[in-house]
């Protein structure tokens, strides 16, 4: 049995992944943590993840939660010997391996900027597509609320289809040929690729990669409806994860 403490219990990916957990015959929700968690949540919850590890003993610990909210947790979780799946965005690669060096052998630190099948394989599949259209840029759509932009997705995807391209430069026109006053029409630059956010009430999450070439254009879409889209994936990580060490990142790892 996986013990599991859910880490943003009370938010909208937290709420889903407890009832999940729940649902799970391999698995027991030990906890949550939240400081916003109502006092009739069903379940214990801490405020911080030092008052959990006082009262509760778990072994895996997931956090969607935000940006800076996560890197004092796992300060905290990994050096505990918690093994820790991570869905908030917003940690550079960097900090993610310092973060790693905390925890003591045997301790996995898994971070996902996306856990849902659909976004590994779009990841993929451009990858496959960097290496032979010389031009490609990224659009991402998401809810109102999101707290990053771009979004991890976003990022990821950009980065993969830089290390595909090995070393070659993209000769479309750039930020370069913005007109005065609209500073950031071609998007943020990330890894040499034009990453575009949008947000808008309407969307939870979704993302097009556009290819293009001489006379040719390809398009790679993904949509993400439902927050249950992500539970599969979720699922998987926290069984994966207790079997592993170090900092990996990206679901590809566990399929």
């Amino acid at each position: 049995m996986i013990k599991v403490a859910v880490c943003g219990c009370a938010g909208k990916m937290g709420s889903t992944v407890v009832k999940t957990v729940q649902a799970q015959p391999d698995m027991q929700l030990v906890c949550g943590i939240d400081p916003y968690a109502p006092s009739d949540i069903g379940f214990p919850a801490y405020p911080s993840i030092a008052e959990a590890l006082e009262n509760e003993d778990f072994d895996v610990l997931v956090d969607f939660t935000a940006p800076s909210v996560v890197e004092s947790t796992l300060r905290v979780a990994l050096p505990a010997g918690v093994d820790c799946v991570v869905g908030t965005t917003g940690l550079t690669e960097d900090k993610l391996s310092e973060l790693a060096s905390l925890a003591p052998d045997g301790t996995c630190l898994f971070h996902a900027p996306n856990f849902t099948t659909g976004a590994v394989l779009m990841m993929q599949f451009s990858k496959m597509a960097a290496a032979l259209f010389p031009e490609a840029e990224v659009l991402e759509f998401h809810h109102a609320s999101k707290k990053d932009a771009p979004s991890g997705t976003a990022v990821r995807t950009a980065s993969i289809i830089c290390e595909a391209r090995d070393g070659r430069v993209s000769a479309a026109p750039g930020k370069e040929t913005e007109i005065e006053g609209a500073d950031g029409a071609r998007g943020a630059l990330v890894d040499g690729v034009p990453v575009h956010s949008i947000r808008s009430d309407g969307f939870v999450a979704t993302q097009e990669v556009i290819f293009g070439s001489m006379g040719q254009t390809l398009t790679i879409k993904h949509d993400s409806w439902d927050r249950q889209s992500y539970m599969p994936g979720v699922m998987l990580a926290i069984r994966k994860v207790v079997d592993r060490d170090g900092l990996i990142v990206g679901l590809e790892n566990f399929l």
